[in-house]
C-alpha cells in the first residue's frame, strides 16, 4: 500500500477534454482566419489581374484560332503577355473577347457554353457580350478589342 499519495479522481480526464477542446477551437479559428483571408484578397488562382482591369495583349497577337470555338461559346486564352482573357464566337465569322477576372473578386471566370462562370461566388456573365446574368458582380467583364484576320482571332 503507498501512502502519502492522493489522486484526485478523472484529473487526468479533464486535462485530456480541455486540451482536445482547446485544439478543436484553434483549429475551427485557424480555419475561418484562412478562409476569410482568402475571399478578402478575392484571388481564386493567384491572379494579379483586378476586378474590372482591361487585358491589353499585345496588339496584332493571335489569340486563338476561330474555327476552334464553337459558335455562341467562348475559350478561356492567355495572351502572349500572360493576360487571361476570354475569346468568344458570337457568328460564324465574328470573335469578342473579355477580361477573364470577375469584377466582383478578381477570380478566374470559366467558360461553360454561352455563360462564363466564376467559381469563388457564383457570378455569371454572358460569354457573348461580358454582361453580368447573375451577381454579385454587378458589372460586365471588361471588353478587350479583337479582330478576325484569315481565320485567326488577333489582339488590336
Amino acid at each position: 500500500m503507498i501512502t502519502g499519495m492522493t489522486a484526485k479522481p478523472n484529473s487526468g480526464l479533464h486535462s485530456r477534454r480541455r486540451a482536445i477542446t482547446v485544439g478543436a477551437v484553434g483549429a475551427v479559428t485557424a480555419g475561418t482566419a484562412f478562409t476569410v483571408t482568402a475571399c478578402a484578397a478575392g484571388d481564386g488562382d493567384g491572379d494579379s489581374q483586378q476586378p474590372g482591369s482591361t487585358p491589353t495583349p499585345t496588339s496584332g497577337a493571335t489569340l486563338a484560332v476561330l474555327a476552334d470555338i464553337p459558335v455562341g461559346e467562348a475559350t478561356a486564352v492567355t495572351t502572349p503577355d500572360d493576360e487571361e482573357i476570354i475569346v468568344s464566337r458570337p457568328t460564324e465569322t465574328t470573335a469578342a473577347a473579355f477580361s477573364a477576372i470577375c469584377t466582383h473578386q478578381s477570380c478566374k471566370v470559366q467558360p461553360e457554353g454561352a455563360e462564363l462562370r466564376c467559381p469563388c461566388h457564383g457570378s455569371v456573365f454572358d460569354a457573348l457580350t461580358g454582361e453580368v446574368r447573375n451577381g454579385p458582380a454587378d458589372r460586365p467583364l471588361p471588353s478587350v478589342a479583337v479582330t478576325v484576320d484569315g481565320g485567326n482571332v488577333v489582339a488590336g
